[in-house]
């Protein structure tokens, strides 16, 4: 079953008892996490827990790299 992110902001708060803003910046914070894995290119995949697997390409690494050495 698949779930998108409130749903599992949800879950998790209801698992830990947690509040909804707690978990919130939590997940908040491991998408930033693989967005500065992914800008930085050295990696094959990126896995969250609940949300999957997250790999970039490598010749879209190095399109991205060459552009922004151009600049």
């Amino acid at each position: 079953m698949k779930r998108n992110k409130v749903e599992i902001i949800y879950y998790l708060a209801n698992k830990y008892n947690m509040p909804l803003s707690k978990v919130e910046k939590i997940v908040n914070s491991q998408f930033k996490y693989v967005s500065e894995i992914v800008k930085e290119g050295n990696f094959e995949t990126v896995r969250l827990p609940y949300f999957g697997k997250f790999s970039v390409k490598q010749k879209r690494v190095e399109y991205i790299n060459k552009k922004k050495n151009e600049k």
